[in-house]
């Protein structure tokens, strides 16, 4: 009796997990900032790159890590902004990679030469470099890098 009474409450708790599990796991391929903020794409970098060299629009990578005091800064204030919302959201194909976790993280680091967060790199569809900014940047600060590689 003991013993099947723990059983099923043990099967309670291995369901109710799986349940949790599978409510954590986003369906939705973007993630975005507010209404009017930068929509991030979850997608590869090679996935990215097919795309920028389909569109001609260049990649934006928001380089971070779930730790860094001045990403989280970003994310609340700088990506949530609707002027640089609807410039990014237009002109590039946005993507946010978690250095640490994301699978592609430590070889756009190491590729990259990522040495602080956050970074942000402006890929072209070859996969190379055209701008890196490291450091939490305002809005005022990354909207004229943005008009600088005009």
């Amino acid at each position: 009796m003991k013993f099947t009474l723990l059983f099923l409450i043990g099967l309670a708790f291995i369901g109710l997990s799986f349940k949790s599990i599978e409510n954590s796991v986003s369906t939705s391929s973007v993630t975005s900032f507010g209404s009017s903020g930068i929509k991030f794409d979850k997608m590869t970098l090679s996935k990215a790159i097919k795309k920028a060299k389909s569109t001609g629009k260049l990649i934006f990578i928001d380089v971070y890590t779930t730790w860094c005091g001045p990403c989280k800064e970003m994310a609340a204030t700088t990506f949530q902004d609707s002027e640089v919302g609807n410039l990014f959201n237009n002109k590039f194909i946005n993507l946010k990679i978690d250095a640490e976790n994301d699978a592609d993280g430590p070889t756009i680091s190491r590729v990259y030469t990522i040495s602080g967060y956050p970074t942000l790199l402006f890929i072209n569809g070859e996969g190379k470099l055209v701008k890196k900014l490291v450091g939490k940047q305002s809005k005022e600060k990354l909207l004229a890098a943005v008009a600088a590689m005009k």
